[in-house]
């Protein structure tokens, strides 16, 4: 055990280098460890606390809780939102970022602020605001009033993200393209979005993570009748297991990492890091 001996280390490392990798230890246990024991309690037939690996490896968990109808449903209600306020928020922002892009106008810093200023208050008020309107409105319980609230969810970003990315794009070669004689949505479809692609990439997937995420404006508007992933999460961690906890959790994690990856896989990381710049 003389590999674990922290006096070797240091002195084979030197002083700074041994606390780089201490720190460097402490972040990777901090920031993966809890998702590591997830992933570990997911896969646990038999687990007893306060043992950190469980006894018993297995899918008994992940039969039980794919066999549970209400949140196999719950599973399938949270892709369709998620997938319907992408493309929604796709076709209602893009243009609007574009005139925020390109076009001055008296108000237009005041509109980008209110965007930003939606995303600084308490979430549960503004939804509680929302859901006396809906009230009114008879979309309590309904599938359109749960879908305006994941809309409103991922506002921010499917504006501010594509607004900086349609900024960055050289108006000098949407001119060259109109010179010659390309029309308005021809140079916006072939030369702008092309250009602003990886903006608009990364703002989609932050639409579609944070609508599966969503749970507090769901749960308000959306029960009894739409119960998505996030608002059985609550029901699961009270009513079962912990192990069947860390099944849904993952099923909850799983989407998001695999779009992430995949946008890394095909856009490229540097391409995607450069959708990040808000400006």
């Amino acid at each position: 055990m003389s590999f674990l001996n922290p006096k070797r280390w240091y002195h084979s490392l030197g002083k700074r280098r041994f606390y780089e990798a201490l720190l460097l230890i402490v972040f990777i246990l901090f920031f993966y460890g809890p998702l590591l024991y997830t992933f570990m309690l997911a896969f646990a037939n038999k687990y007893e606390y306060p043992s950190i690996i469980p006894s018993q490896f297995g899918f008994q968990w992940w039969n039980y809780v794919l066999n549970q109808p209400t949140l196999v449903k719950s599973i399938g209600l949270s892709f369709e939102f998620a997938f319907a306020t992408t493309f929604i928020s796709m076709i209602i922002c893009l243009p609007a970022a574009y005139v925020l892009a390109r076009y001055n106008f008296p108000g237009r810093k005041m509109v980008m602020f209110s965007f930003l200023l939606g995303n600084a208050f308490p979430k549960i008020g503004i939804y509680t605001s929302m859901a006396i309107v809906f009230y009114k409105m008879n979309l309590m319980g309904t599938f359109t009033g749960v879908l305006l609230i994941h809309l409103i969810e991922c506002m921010m970003m499917m504006i501010w993200l594509p607004t900086s990315a349609f900024r960055n794009v050289p108006a000098n070669q949407e001119e060259a393209a109109r010179d010659a004689g390309a029309g308005p949505l021809r140079t916006f479809w072939y030369v702008t979005l092309p250009t602003a692609w990886p903006g608009i990439a990364v703002a989609a997937m932050f639409a579609f993570i944070a609508s599966l995420g969503e749970s507090t404006g769901t749960l308000l508007v959306g029960l009894p009748y739409y119960r998505t992933m996030t608002v059985e999460m609550y029901g699961v961690i009270l009513d079962y297991p912990s192990t069947a906890g860390a099944v849904f959790s993952l099923i909850l994690i799983a989407p998001n990492l695999a779009l992430l990856l995949l946008m890394r896989r095909y856009l490229g990381a540097d391409t995607l890091a450069r959708g990040y710049k808000m400006g």
